[in-house]
């Protein structure tokens, strides 16, 4: 395939019909990529995020593609690929940050084998064989993408990777193991030319979080936070922006924290 470098990179990312990956859609859009926003099933959100991206389009040639799925599904991951790939002839980066809150919050010593298996399946199992697909996918095709120095993966983590929550243990656990995802295909794709980080959202101002506003509102003004507000999906879009841009080129497995000092140990 011949690949003009004028082309706008195509960016994956998954989950981007609300919340941080909606910010990272739109800021991706008016940095000039083509993004792909998967949802699960909310279309008039997801249509509500493409017809932002088009106001927000900066270059020639950028487009939006929705696709509707299930990360932890097999059928759906494979449509995801398949129908980027039909669209656009190639993918450069693929966003991980598909993932589900807990809908009730229990105690670890009640929480259910059933919670436990959904947050696993979207949380992790979802971007452990999504990204194994596209790196197979990558590993077949070096030279395709138009970033000139090459693919990028990128996981969205956070801070319950190492925050204990007893109330939301499965969570905790999910976010913990897409730390080593990071660690494991940082280690197996570098030598193949693939930067992989993982970015580390902290307080995030999301409908996630809505339901617990008043609580770390009064975390926040007591100092959990260094900067003293709470995040938002433009700052992790930011991040994203970054690394895209090669801005961290020579930062292969990192983790990198977008939590305001959060990860901060102070006496």
């Amino acid at each position: 395939m011949v690949l003009s470098m004028n082309q706008p990179p195509v960016v994956i990312v998954t989950g981007s019909s609300r919340g941080l990956g909606r910010g990272i859609a739109e800021t991706l859009a008016a940095a000039g990529y083509s993004v792909v926003i998967q949802y699960h099933s909310n279309l008039d959100a997801a249509q509500e995020v493409q017809t932002a991206c088009q106001a927000l389009a900066t270059k020639e040639g950028q487009e939006f593609l929705l696709v509707q799925g299930d990360v932890s599904l097999a059928p759906d991951r494979d449509r995801l690929i398949g129908d980027t790939l039909d669209c656009f002839g190639r993918i450069d980066s693929l966003v991980n940050n598909a993932g589900i809150p807990l809908p009730v919050r229990y105690d670890i010593t009640e929480t259910t084998e059933e919670s436990y298996d959904r947050i696993m399946n979207v949380n992790l199992k979802g971007p452990f064989f999504l990204t194994q697909a596209l790196a197979n996918h990558w590993l077949a095709h070096p030279n395709d993408s138009v970033i000139p120095d090459g693919y990028k993966l990128i996981f969205i983590g956070s801070v319950s990777s190492y925050a204990a929550s007893v109330n939301r243990a499965e969570y905790c656990v999910s976010k913990a193991g897409l730390s080593m995802l990071n660690q494991l295909w940082a280690a197996r794709l570098a030598a193949h030319g693939v930067l992989v980080v993982e970015l580390s959202p902290g307080v995030m101002a999301t409908d996630m979080t809505a339901p617990v506003k008043e609580k770390y509102d009064k975390l926040i003004e007591e100092g959990l936070v260094p900067q003293g507000r709470w995040g938002t999906p433009e700052d992790v879009g930011k991040a994203v922006r970054a690394v895209l841009e090669g801005q961290l080129s020579f930062s292969q497995g990192a983790f990198i924290p977008v939590d305001g000092g959060f990860h901060l140990r102070r006496l």
